[in-house]
């Protein structure tokens, strides 16, 4: 027993003494250096709302995105951007108006690709360049460009089975993109992922900070936002200081639909050095720009004051709880309407009582007297119809007329409690003061008086029932 617990406490010590080696040596130390000196070269990150567009409500009322130029066959709507439908032949891109002032930045872009297909395209490309390219051969954008396109090619033209796949490419103005090798001879990293047909929107975060392209990719099979996975990165790349920002595709012999859902750009700032302030990324005349339209819309509102006032002089010297309706006024004026469509409808049921009540026993008469004739003049036939069944049939017609009533009545009930109810209580005299203060005081209150509302049985259609039913009973008396 000895021997085995002296061999344990050798074993525990083995691990042990390699522990206080590596604490003796400093290696904990250096680690917690390097992980302080790591967080602290965290970029600052700052939003940029004028290099970035997202739903809901994204397009104007003139069809245009705020600060961003579309062309081709791209189409907004509130929510997306499409760049592309899923027609033949087709080419769409956006673009920023303006260039960016910053020198790093970061972009998150969400987009769909779509279609029918177990195979699409052409795809869509991620383009930061030193001029627009609105129009051209490259996934929909100008060839020849100056920066840099992530491009999430959809179809395989170099036969290689690589595709889809994401492909860093860039260029100084000179180079023609190959697309015979889906820019493989150009690529400058290049990751497969198949961002076609997902679950959810694919998300791509592309980060340039201290001459380094780092493209990181959520493949959309989750609706985590943060689930990025590494993709590409390129070391020593030099990208114009400014540039403009944009998305494009197009589509081929094949087709898909390229829907960009969101696009969020963000100023990265290395530690140490201030961003720039908003008022000195605003150039000087668009300062003068901004405050000469602020000049204008204000003489305009003051004109429009001024001739709401001349065309209404009564309202001016009223305070504005009088001239505008408060929540509690609107609440009241709304019960008051309600109660008076009801009141005007249940007018109408009654005076449609009426008239089924007097036409029933307009009908009721009319029968016992043909009851009678048809007895006087045929007293051989007399005996065939009994006065049992004849007396049966005035009590069911007198007991219609007794239900009618009955209705009559409580519809009456209900009119005179809703009537009751107007004027009772405070909420009556609130309505009532409403009216009153609203209306013009020369002018008696009058209930508004709203258009007559469609009847489920029409006049018409009891009028034939009734002389279909009287011919039918006057046919059984006289042919049993």
């Amino acid at each position: 027993l000895a021997g085995r617990d002296r061999a344990a406490n050798r074993a525990m010590a083995a691990p042990l003494a390699r522990l206080l080696l590596l604490l003796a040596l400093g290696r904990p130390a250096i680690s917690g250096a390097q992980a302080t000196e790591g967080a602290a070269a965290a970029p600052h990150r700052r939003f940029e709302y004028k290099y970035s567009f997202k739903g809901p409500h994204l397009v104007q009322a003139d069809g245009t995105v705020p600060f961003w130029v579309h062309t081709g066959n791209a189409i907004p709507s509130a929510d997306q951007i499409r760049i592309t439908t899923s027609l033949k032949s087709q080419k769409g891109s956006v673009w920023t108006k303006n260039k960016s002032v910053f020198e790093y930045w970061e972009v998150e872009v969400t987009f769909r690709v779509t279609g029918r297909g177990r195979i699409g395209a052409d795809g869509l490309a991620i383009w930061f360049t030193e001029e627009q390219g609105l129009e051209g051969p490259v996934f929909g954008a100008a060839d020849k460009w100056n920066g840099v396109g992530i491009f999430f090619d959809s179809f395989d033209n170099d036969a290689k089975k690589n595709n889809p796949g994401v492909i860093v490419v860039g260029n100084n103005g000179k180079l023609l993109y190959d697309h015979q090798n889906d820019g493989s001879t150009q690529a400058l990293a290049s990751c497969q992922r198949d961002f076609r047909n997902k679950p959810y929107p694919v998300r791509v975060k592309i980060t340039y900070y201290q001459k380094t392209l780092t493209v990181l990719i959520n493949n959309g099979f989750t609706p985590d936002k943060e689930d990025y996975e590494f993709c590409a990165k390129v070391e020593d790349m030099v990208l114009p200081s400014q540039g403009y920002f944009g998305v494009s595709a197009a589509t081929g012999g094949l087709a898909d639909d390229h829907d960009v859902l969101s696009f969020l750009t963000f100023q990265l700032t290395e530690p140490g050095k201030e961003a720039p302030t908003p008022d000195a990324e605003i150039p000087q005349k668009d300062k003068e720009k901004y405050q000469e339209e602020f000049e204008h819309f204000q003489q305009e509102l003051d004109k429009k004051k001024e001739e709401f006032q001349r065309e209404h002089p009564d309202v001016q010297g009223q305070p504005a709880d009088d001239v505008f309706e408060t929540v509690s006024d609107r609440e009241l004026r709304q019960i008051f309407e309600g109660q008076n469509r009801i009141h005007l409808e249940i007018k109408q049921l009654n005076r449609q009582l009426d008239m089924i009540l007097d036409e029933q026993r307009k009908y009721v008469s009319a029968v016992t007297e043909e009851m009678a004739k048809r007895g006087a003049g045929f007293p051989g036939q007399q005996g065939q119809v009994s006065h049992q069944e004849i007396e049966t049939v005035v009590k069911t017609q007198e007991e219609v007329i007794r239900q009618v009533k009955e209705i009559r009545s409580s519809v009456t009930d209900a009119l005179r409690s809703i009537s009751g109810a107007q004027h009772a209580g405070p909420a009556g005299r609130d309505i009532e003061h409403l009216v009153q203060r609203n209306a013009p005081s020369s002018e008696k209150q009058k209930c508004p008086e709203l258009p007559p509302f469609p009847s489920c049985l029409s006049t018409t259609h009891f009028f034939i029932f009734v002389a279909v039913q009287t011919v039918l009973f006057i046919g059984y008396v006289m042919y049993r």
